[in-house]
């Protein structure tokens, strides 16, 4: 049997009428920057996140990008976040001219561990004045960047008490995340100052390219962030400060209002296959070797990714490949450990968690269409190669 990792082609047959129609009725406009689609995406997805203001932008790395230039964060400026996570997270941060501090994960969510935060707030840094600075390298600590990792908030009451106390920017990577909630209902992005989403194809909301968004309630960040994605320029062609070009294509925005109305449902058919997988998991007996993932109580889980840990994690993937079943790596190297962030020092152990998670990690498929004979066949076979060992 095969069972690729991801296939869109279902999703796009059941919505191709939709789908084309909007495609053409943007062609038939010609209106293709920054249209009345874009206008229509952002206030949507704004109040689906909870906040005031939607952004439409380029992609969820620009998304990032623009929420830290929206702080005007730059050389001598430190953000706190996680190692574990993809590139664009530290990317961007390093591209404003910014230093990452990497803190590890809990091992169970695989997001950023509040106690290694306040750990290093409290007794790593100083107050001078209103401002935080790190003792060791005397930057100043000015943002909280968490990340809510494969679908799942992190800890954002706790993280948010935090940035509180010590006035730092909180700023949403919530590129997994859309439609996920902590306790009381808080969903991802709209919880603090900024949220950054992602509509990259693979996402459970995705566009035919790449796309993203941020989202605020405040009102003067909104007013920033319009402006710094048309390079700075308010009005056009007057530029009191540098930004870019990161605006959202309209036929992006066309096709994601299409796919809109139907998040909903596709986050359920990923927590249906979630539980399956757990079920069938529990019933193989393999808990001595696969752990599935954790969804922590009072919090909703949206599944983009289902990531187990495995023991002889490179040698299951390799089988599960020879067998028909497509899997991924997320994240093979984190990270403090990659080569161009070798000036921050690091070492492995510096944040154990998120190296043993890059050694053991494995995605599973998991989008909405799977049938329940697929899943059980990717549950047959890991349990298969670990009988055979």
């Amino acid at each position: 049997m095969k069972v690729p990792l991801l296939d869109l082609k279902p999703q796009y047959q059941a919505l191709k009428a939709d789908i084309d129609a909007a495609l053409l009725k943007v062609a038939a406009s010609q209106h293709f920057v920054l249209g009345p689609a874009v206008k229509e995406l952002e206030s949507q997805v704004a109040a689906y996140c909870g906040a005031k203001h939607g952004i439409g932008l380029s992609s969820g790395t620009d998304a990032l990008l623009i929420a830290l230039m929206a702080y005007d964060l730059g050389p001598g400026d430190e953000v706190i976040t996680s190692p574990y996570t993809f590139f664009a997270t530290g990317g961007t941060i390093a591209r404003v001219g910014a230093r990452p501090v990497f803190l590890d994960i809990d091992p169970a969510t695989f997001n950023l561990r509040v106690e290694l935060v306040e750990q290093f707030l409290e007794k790593d840094c100083e107050r001078r004045a209103d401002q935080v600075y790190n003792r060791r390298t005397g930057g100043r600590v000015r943002a909280l960047m968490p990340v809510h990792l494969y679908g799942q908030c992190a800890d954002m009451d706790a993280l948010g008490k935090l940035a509180k106390r010590f006035g730092l920017a909180l700023i949403e990577d919530a590129a997994q995340a859309i439609g996920s909630e902590c306790p009381g209902a808080k969903r991802a992005a709209g919880i603090g100052d900024i949220g950054c989403l992602s509509f990259f194809p693979t996402k459970n909301l995705g566009a035919f390219g790449d796309a993203g968004m941020v989202v605020t309630n405040d009102d003067a960040l909104a007013a920033k962030l319009r402006i710094l994605r048309v390079h700075g320029g308010e009005p056009k062609y007057y530029h009191a400060v540098i930004g870019g070009n990161f605006r959202i294509d309209e036929i992006q925005a066309a096709v994601l209002q299409v796919k809109f109305p139907h998040l909903e449902d596709w986050h359920r058919g990923r927590q249906r296959n979630a539980a399956h997988y757990d079920r069938a998991f529990a019933k193989a007996g393999t808990a001595a070797q696969v752990v599935t993932p954790t969804a922590r109580p009072g919090y909703r889980h949206i599944y983009n990714q289902y990531v187990i840990r495995v023991p002889d994690r490179d040698r299951l993937r390799a089988y599960l490949g020879e067998q028909g079943v497509g899997t991924e790596i997320y994240y093979p190297v984190p990270l403090h450990m990659q080569k161009c962030f070798a000036y921050l020092g690091h070492k492995p152990e510096d944040c154990p968690e998120s190296a043993r998670a890059a050694s053991e990690t494995l995605a599973l498929p998991i989008y909405p269409e799977l049938t329940e004979e697929q899943l059980q066949y990717v549950v047959d076979t890991v349990a298969g190669f670990y009988r055979k060992r």
